[in-house]
Parts: C-alpha cells; sequence; structure tokens
C-alpha cells in the first residue's frame, strides 16, 4: 500500500518518510511527535518550520545546529534582544537560511512570546490549546495524514495576531506534529506507543504562569 509503513535498517516498522537518510530516521524516531513544553523549544521548532518553506526539512535539519549556534540556543530574551547589527551578522553566516523576512521573523516570534509573557500566559499555554479533543485515530497511511488542520488554523491567526511571522497555516500545522500536539504516526508505526505514552504523561500547560525554558 502507498505511503504504508516500511521497515528500516534494523527491521523495525517506520512511518515512511523516517526511513532514510539518517537524518530523517533519528528526527522520527527520537523527536518527531514527542510531546515539548518548554518554550525555548518550541520557538525553536516554530522558528524552523517557518525557514523551511519553500526548502527540504532536510536541509534545515542538517543545518540545525548552525542555528542555534546562530540564535542562542533559541533563548528567548536574547534573540528578543537582536538589533540590526545581530541581523546583518546572521545574514552573512552561511550555516544557516540567509533570508532577511526569514530572520527577522524569528526575532519577531521571541519579542512575541516575551510580549505574551507580559500578559500572564506561555507560549505552550497557547500551542497546547490546540490539541484535539478526543485525539484522532492514527492515520493507517500517509495519504490519510492532512497538510492543514482546523487547529492550525486557528492558531496561526492567533500567532499572527500577536506578532508571530511566517507561521501560515500549513507551517504551523507541521509545528504541531512536530511538538506532540498531534501524534501523526502511523498507525502500527514503533515510535507511535511511545509517543503516546509520553503524551500520556506529559503535563499539559493550564492558564497563566511563569515562563517554562
Amino acid at each position: 500500500m502507498a505511503g504504508a509503513l516500511e521497515p528500516g535498517p534494523d527491521g523495525r516498522l517506520r512511518c515512511p518518510w523516517g526511513v532514510a537518510p539518517a537524518d530523517y530516521r533519528s528526527y522520527h524516531d527520537e523527536e518527531w511527535g514527542r510531546p515539548l513544553g518548554g518554550e525555548s523549544a518550541l520557538l525553536e521548532r516554530l522558528c524552523l518550520e517557518g525557514f523551511q518553506a519553500g526548502l527540504s526539512w532536510l536541509t534545515i535539519l542538517r543545518k540545525r545546529e548552525a542555528f542555534r549556534r546562530a540564535f542562542a540556543g533559541f533563548d528567548v530574551a536574547r534573540v528578543a534582544a537582536y538589533g540590526e547589527a545581530e541581523v546583518e551578522g546572521l545574514l552573512a553566516d552561511p550555516g544557516i537560511v540567509r533570508h532577511r523576512g526569514k530572520v527577522t521573523a524569528a526575532i519577531a516570534n521571541a519579542r512575541a512570546v516575551e510580549a505574551l509573557w507580559a500578559e500572564g500566559r506561555t507560549l505552550a499555554e497557547v500551542v497546547w490549546a490546540e490539541e484535539p479533543r478526543p485525539p484522532p485515530p492514527p492515520p493507517p497511511t500517509m495519504a490519510d495524514l492532512a497538510t492543514v488542520s482546523p487547529g492550525a488554523r486557528r492558531l496561526s491567526a492567533e500567532l499572527r495576531r500577536r506578532g508571530f511571522r511566517f507561521l501560515g497555516p500549513t507551517t504551523v500545522h507541521a509545528a504541531l506534529q512536530a511538538v506532540g500536539v498531534v501524534d501523526d504516526h502511523l498507525e502500527g508505526c514503533f515510535v507511535r506507543a511511545e509517543v503516546e505514552a509520553e503524551r500520556a504523561a506529559f503535563s499539559r500547560p493550564r492558564g497563566p504562569g511563569p515562563p517554562a525554558r
């Protein structure tokens, strides 16, 4: 069946996109869909999804450590304080995607997170508010995966209203999948059981509170 599970080098069944190359396999097995709640971690995922627009995710994965160095580990306060000198430095950094709009969007996004904090809210609270209830059934094949969702449309509109940039509904949907708000590992993928166990143990953000780093 097209888009169904495929065995990896270890014989375990995976979502087909997570079999090869090794960069995808590690990301699929160790990160994709596992729940995240830290503010810096969520900012990183949102920004990297924005940087990916028009490019392959493999390109972003292979530049990820360079992105982390360039954006101070996506520490919200540090990135929010970047000015024009830092922007010019980033645009001269061959290790990242040198796109002025995306670079300045990442800085704007950090400032938007700080604005949320000033209201007594967190990025995690806003993101996890779009967790579907009840959770949808596991998708049987890749053809059953949506590329956008009502929750992603709502969250995209809310984030953009608050000053976040480069976060359209499709990009936001990919982020929701990546950070575990939605578990889109295919039915029978060996990682899905691990992700569901982590999601069951994960403490969802509830209402205003101090930012989690």
